[in-house]
């Protein structure tokens, strides 16, 4: 049954799903998007915040792809979430305070990251970004499981507690 549902939920989201190869996919200028730092150990009443990575922080703080490109091997302390997003998307758009919300809440114990496939295309075809948006989750033994379309806070939770928080 939850397989059933699951499958449900993932086929209604991927129909909400931007596709990448859309109108206006390089739209955006660099000097219209934001930058968001996360802070982990965030002092009392201060939102955490979803970290904009890069393909070398990718490399660096996730998973080197280029040195063990069969084999995956996470880097690591926590589970982690990877929103794959552009700024033209109206579903990212959607998506991104969800993300923001449960990221202030687990801060901590999952760490959120958001990934502009228009600025990142490397990373975006490493993992064969074609519908946006698509969360990567990153479970801290095992393999990461990719989601595609946008999710509410109520699947995003559930998707985080049973596939990182088990």
């Amino acid at each position: 049954m939850r397989k059933c549902f699951l499958t449900l939920a993932v086929i209604a989201m991927s129909l909400a799903a931007c596709s990448q190869t859309g109108q206006g996919a390089h739209s955006a200028s660099p000097k219209e998007q934001t930058k968001e730092q996360v802070k982990n150990n965030k002092p009392k009443g201060e939102k955490a915040m979803v970290t904009e990575m890069t393909t070398e922080m990718f490399k660096e703080k996730i998973m080197d792809y280029t040195a063990n490109p069969k084999e995956w091997v996470y880097k690591g302390d926590r589970p982690a979430v990877i929103d794959f997003y552009a700024t033209w998307c109206g579903p990212c758009k959607a998506t991104a305070p969800v993300v923001a919300e449960l990221a202030d809440e687990l801060a901590g114990k999952v760490d959120f990251y958001k990934v502009d496939v228009d600025q990142q295309e490397e990373l975006a075809a490493v993992f064969g970004i074609r519908s946006i948006p698509s969360l990567l989750f990153i479970p801290k033994d095992g393999k990461p499981q990719m989601q595609v379309g946008a999710m509410d806070k109520q699947m995003l939770t559930e998707a985080v507690n049973k596939v990182l928080l088990k």
